[in-house]
C-alpha cells in the first residue's frame, strides 16, 4: 500500500502480490518503515496454526497427481493426433 504509505505486516502470503514479501517471525517484528507511514500488524492466532483437513486433501491430490506415470510416447507421433511413419521422401536438390 505505497500510496497509502502503509506497511502491514501478517500471516505469509498465500499467493504472490506485487510489492509484498514474506518475512521470518524474527525480521517481522524488528520491520521499520519511513517516517511518516503507519505499520499495521495482524497478529497470527495461534490456536488456528497448522494445516486444515482441506489443505491436507490438495496436498494429496498434487502427490497422486504427481505420481501418476505418463503413457508411453511414440516417437513416430508428432502430436498432430496423426500418425506419422519413420520413412520421409525428401526432395531432390540436385
Amino acid at each position: 500500500m505505497y500510496a497509502e504509505s502503509t506497511a502491514v505486516v501478517g500471516p505469509l502470503a498465500t499467493f504472490s502480490e506485487p510489492h509484498s514479501y514474506d518475512l521470518c517471525e524474527f525480521h517481522a517484528e524488528r520491520l521499520t518503515v519511513p517516517r511518516g507511514w503507519e505499520v499495521v500488524r495482524h497478529e497470527i492466532d495461534l490456536d488456528d496454526v497448522g494445516p486444515t483437513g482441506d489443505d491436507l486433501l490438495a496436498l494429496a491430490d498434487a502427490v497422486r497427481e504427481a505420481a501418476r506415470p505418463e503413457p508411453p510416447r511414440n516417437p513416430a507421433d508428432d502430436g498432430s493426433g496423426t500418425r506419422r511413419g519413420h520413412l520421409r521422401v525428401l526432395p531432390d536438390l540436385t
